[in-house]
């Protein structure tokens, strides 16, 4: 086992750990945050504006940590965005005790640089993973978010309780929870992630990249203009099954109760919707590395495809038809997640990753809000079904230029 390996082991061990905290920390301030957006605002408008505000700070700090990354490696990058995120949920939990849906909006801003730290871990442990084992890699953190993520929700009320019992409002609890464990997360990667797996990549291709700076690299947008055929595809795959995957799932709670089904029922639904997202991850993994990465991104578009036919098929009614439907969406976002970020990373230089990876994750983010926003304007318009078949034909041409590039080669 030669050095590397032994610090690639190491990365995966601490990743693993940061996103157990980073998720549940970042899945607690989601659970509230909508519902308690309303309540201080007396709206449920502003409510939606919540979820989105977080989404918009998570694009927000892409670029700016991939730029960081790229001077100083991942350490500074994951502990500026896990910390931003401590301070944006410890100011969201004043704004609750305050009664200012305002500031609470400001915060979550902020906040949403965790969820973006926790994102961009994935391209973390696949700096120094072997060509043959990289998108299981990726999986593998991928992965590790799944506990927090199914943990974190049922964290909320606990926390609110302790809240209470301090004498401060319930709402504040959860906000708290999650700036511990955000502030937890900062710490175990500012501690632990030594060496720098980035540095380290980068030295062994350019030692004169080392960790005194990384030196200087092209920005977004002349690494998007140089991008070959593989990385474009890679690009626009993680971002096409990403905003498929909001705007469908954002919008099913609210068919499901035009049907009377009952909160467990669409907690239910949501819940399997997520362990669908996470759980799944070591398998595209293995199979983008022994398949190949364009054959498993062509699944992803493919289970986006049928999701949307079959849950956008289901009467509102039909919970079990629906969790069908948003079961295979979050297979085919996991998949489309682990086979486009391992394409994506390799092709490009080491030298021009971060940047790469910081405009994938910003084009993740920003399509997340236009599928939820989109997806609102279809339903209320139209209606679910029109949103599945609209978010069908969109999945469509992703297929197909998977397939395409399949018959091509390109990998």
């Amino acid at each position: 086992m030669t050095v590397v390996d032994v610090v690639q082991r190491r990365v995966l061990r601490v990743l693993a750990v940061t996103q157990v905290l980073g998720a549940a920390g970042v899945a607690i301030g989601l659970a509230v945050s909508t519902l308690i957006a309303a309540v201080l605002a007396d709206s449920d408008a502003v409510g939606g504006l919540a979820q989105t505000a977080a989404v918009l700070g998570a694009a927000l700090f892409a670029l700016p940590a991939a730029r960081l990354a790229a001077r100083r490696g991942r350490r500074p990058a994951l502990v500026l965005g896990y910390g931003a995120g401590a301070v944006g949920a410890a100011v969201a939990a004043c704004a609750v005790v305050l009664g200012s849906w305002h500031v609470l909006l400001v915060a979550l801003v902020l906040f949403g640089a965790a969820s973006s730290a926790n994102l961009a871990a994935r391209y973390v442990g696949a700096d120094l993973a072997h060509p043959h084992r990289r998108a299981r890699s990726v999986a593998l953190v991928v992965w590790a978010a799944t506990v927090g993520a199914v943990v974190g929700p049922n964290l909320a009320h606990p926390a609110g309780q302790v809240a209470v019992r301090l004498g401060l409002p319930v709402g504040a609890g959860p906000y708290l929870l999650s700036a511990v464990l955000f502030g937890l997360a900062a710490v175990v990667v500012l501690r632990f992630l030594r060496p720098d797996p980035l540095t380290i990549a980068q030295s062994a291709v350019a030692p004169a990249h080392c960790a005194g700076g990384m030196g200087d690299t092209k920005g977004s947008m002349a690494v998007l203009r140089s991008l070959p055929a593989a990385g474009k595809l890679a690009l626009g795959g993680v971002t096409l099954c990403h905003t498929a995957m909001v705007g469908l799932m954002s919008m099913t709670p609210v068919h499901m109760d035009h049907g009377g089904s009952s909160l467990r029922v669409v907690g239910v639904v949501i819940s399997l919707h997520v362990a669908a997202m996470y759980a799944a991850s070591p398998l595209f993994g293995w199979m983008a590395d022994r398949l190949g990465r364009v054959p498993v991104l062509a699944i992803g578009a493919a289970l986006v495809v049928a999701a949307s036919g079959i849950a956008g098929m289901a009467p509102s009614h039909e919970a079990p038809q629906l969790a069908a439907g948003l079961a295979l969406l979050g297979f085919g976002w996991s998949a489309g997640l682990v086979a486009g970020s391992a394409l994506l990373t390799e092709s490009v230089t080491v030298v021009d990753r971060p940047a790469a990876q910081g405009l994938s994750d910003l084009s993740m983010n920003v399509g997340g809000v236009l599928g939820g926003v989109a997806a609102g304007v279809v339903v209320t318009a139209w209606s679910y079904a029109a949103l599945g078949l609209v978010v069908g034909f969109t999945a469509l041409p992703l297929l197909v230029a998977c397939l395409f590039a399949s018959l091509q080669r390109v990998r």
